[in-house]
């Protein structure tokens, strides 16, 4: 209910004026060929940013080089501006009481926002590895000596 709650006064206080600008970004990156990657993160945090209270972020076990030189190409185009947004959002959210736990979710967003290739955002209940074939918790490879 408190998440419920949360999400609520966060789409109010400062949820949508962050997924258009991660929509207007993703816009932007769909005009090329070569940056509809970064389109589609764009779009994939624009829903975070929307509903953020009950997901997480996590890393993408694939992902490797590719994603690093896109994070860092995103970094210089975008990621800086869109984390200056999250930044002032903060600040005018953290001015109120009520605002204090907005502040400090939207402070959370900052990493995705500054590098995000690579990562995937899960519901907060789900485990920790949601790829198929991936070991997960009670799946780990044990090496028995013999």
């Amino acid at each position: 209910m408190l998440r419920i709650l949360l999400n609520i006064i966060w789409l109010m206080f400062g949820g949508i004026w962050l997924a258009l600008g991660y929509m207007l970004a993703g816009i932007i990156c769909l005009i090329l060929i070569i940056t509809i990657p970064f389109g589609i993160a764009a779009f994939r945090i624009a829903i975070y940013a929307l509903w953020p209270f009950g997901s997480r972020v996590i890393n993408k076990p694939t992902s490797g080089l590719p994603s690093f030189v896109g994070n860092i190409i995103w970094l210089i185009v975008a990621g800086v501006w869109l984390a200056l947004g999250h930044i002032v959002t903060a600040f005018l959210q953290a001015i109120t009481i009520i605002g204090i736990p907005l502040a400090i979710g939207n402070l959370k967003m900052i990493p995705i926002s500054l590098m995000p290739l690579g990562k995937q955002i899960v519901p907060t209940d789900q485990p920790t590895f949601p790829y198929p074939g991936s070991p997960g918790p009670y799946q780990a490879q044990h090496h028995y000596p013999r």
